[in-house]
């Protein structure tokens, strides 16, 4: 890499990451706010709420990355305009293709860390945040892992293998302990569905450990009044932003296999597909907003041009992503045409420069 690509790179990485910095500053402060209204429930405190909002400012820099993108890119280029380097290095014979070369080289790194947070860093601080919350308000301990989802409740330890929308369990396992913290009644049930305010267990199969021995019955189905607290429900669903890529696979299969609409996690998987290649069309849409009409504005309009962009992009890219949704819409479809529009001003705007 050239020393031209390290500074123009450098500008733009610097530029990315602060203003990534403040989004998530300005995320984390409000949804503070919102965790401060539950402050007092059960056991959670001030310092609970503040390291719940840590752990799941990863998931909302994977969200906001393109646009921290544009916006650090914007910011960047702006500096070496406002300084008069770019008009040197166009004087010196650096042609605007060099220029965008070195954008894109750093593009491709930034696509490589967003990919990372994404896979990596935000399902699991996600996981560990929604956990934490659910222990301190409700008392109970809960923990998603490869073998299903785990949840404590009192004595008892459950299961569940399976869950899908609209408060729906399948494969649910439960263990119950007596006072000396022995096994007394395992109960596996086939599916549980939530009815007003009780769980309804359907396919039952018990074992009892009394004395030595073991009791077995089966049911069709049965109440379970204390099986879960409602309100941990939006513990228990999967929030497809959360999952990685393969988890993400997994659960679509697993859903098109039990005759479940996986659409909105098939969007997710697409937009977690593109989303890298949205980060580089990010970076290409800043180019002529620095040498186009916009090459005599402060690093504040710039700024401002870009923010208005990138956040008609991301309501768009949500809006769209439900529309798809609802009107069946092609997976793939609904996560490239943002992206892709994006691309087409880009294109345009640089043909005009």
């Amino acid at each position: 890499m050239s020393l031209i690509d390290r500074y123009i790179g450098t500008s733009v990485l610097s530029g990315t990451f602060v203003v990534l910095a403040v989004l998530l500053t300005l995320t984390g402060f409000v949804s503070l706010e919102d965790e401060l209204g539950d402050v007092g429930k059960g056991s959670y405190a001030i310092e609970d709420a503040l390291l719940y909002v840590l752990l799941v400012l990863p998931r909302s820099g994977y969200e906001m990355f393109p646009v921290a993108a544009l916006l650090g890119s914007l910011a960047g280029l702006g500096v070496l305009a406002r300084h008069s380097e770019l008009i040197a290095l166009r004087a010196a014979g650096v042609s605007l293709a060099r220029i965008v070369s070195a954008v894109m080289k750093v593009g491709l790194l930034l696509a490589v860390i967003s990919v990372a947070l994404g896979e990596f860093l935000a399902p699991a601080s996600e996981q560990l945040a929604t956990s934490l919350r659910a222990e301190k308000i409700y008392g109970q301990v809960t923990l998603r892992t490869k073998y299903g989802f785990w949840a404590r409740d009192g004595s008892a330890f459950i299961n569940i293998r399976k869950i899908l929308p609209g408060a729906q369990l399948g494969d649910i396992y439960i263990y119950e302990y007596d006072a000396d913290k022995r096994l007394r009644l395992a109960t596996y049930a086939q599916q549980a569905l939530y009815r007003e305010d009780h769980w309804l267990l359907k396919g039952m199969e018990q074992s009892e450990f009394v004395d030595g021995q073991v009791r077995t019955r089966a049911l069709s189905e049965a109440e379970w009044t204390s099986f879960l607290d409602p309100a941990l429900l939006r513990v228990v669903m999967v929030d497809p932003l959360v999952l990685p890529l393969r988890g993400l696979q997994k659960y679509i299969t697993f859903m098109r296999e039990n005759g479940q609409n996986a659409a909105s996690y098939e969007v997710a998987f697409w937009t977690k597909i593109v989303n890298p290649l949205v980060i580089l069309i990010m970076l290409f849409l800043s180019i002529p907003f620095v040498f186009g009409d916009l090459r005599t504005a402060g690093v504040g309009q710039r700024v401002f041009a870009g923010a208005v962009i990138g956040a008609g992009f991301l309501l768009f890219n949500k809006a769209f992503g439900h529309l798809a949704v609802v009107y069946h819409i092609n997976p793939l479809i609904a996560a490239c045409l943002p992206g892709l529009l994006c691309l087409f001003l880009a294109v345009w705007y640089t043909r005009r420069i």
